[in-house]
């Protein structure tokens, strides 16, 4: 019996945390995956999901750099107390030039804003942050989101009782 060789770039991901507040509170318009700079201590954290992505967004620096900010990685308990890491530091991300040139403008001139949709370990093994670039909502427009999810739930209600 042969394995079944997936294309799916998805398949080997391992998930770490969700922002499921980011697509309710957003309009994402655009997605970018990008690495970031962690330190030994905050790969091992990771690698435990105790991290929080809720009150995380992207901003950029002095030197047209993007960071990570508010971006909660929680102290990793089998640490030796030599190396210990800021919980709540900025942290850079990784990104082509030409990538971090679209954020910058996007974010400085549209007033857009940056945010991180998922952190997850790619099929290498390394960290990485999808980063959405979105408007944020209105209170009529997340009132819609709401009304479009109730009535999808609905809908497949009633076609499960349907069909029986």
């Amino acid at each position: 019996m042969t394995k079944k060789k997936s294309n799916d770039k998805n398949d080997n991901e391992k998930i770490i945390a969700n922002n499921r507040r980011a697509k309710f509170d957003y309009e994402i318009i655009e997605t970018y995956e990008a690495g970031i700079c962690l330190s030994g201590s905050e790969v091992k954290s990771l690698r435990t999901s105790s991290v929080k992505l809720d009150d995380a967004h992207a901003q950029f620096t002095e030197n047209n750099e993007l960071e990570i900010v508010n971006l909660h990685i929680s102290e990793y308990k089998n640490n030796a107390k030599i190396s210990v890491h800021k919980e709540n530091r900025p942290r850079k991300l990784l990104l082509h030039r030409r990538e971090i040139n679209k954020i910058i403008s996007k974010i400085s001139k549209d007033g857009l804003s940056a945010i991180p949709l998922k952190l997850y370990f790619n099929q290498k093994g390394l960290v990485k942050l999808l980063l959405g670039i979105g408007r944020g909502k209105r209170n009529v427009d997340k009132r819609d989101s709401i009304k479009d999810r109730e009535w999808k739930i609905n809908k497949q209600r009633t076609f499960k009782n349907f069909n029986h």
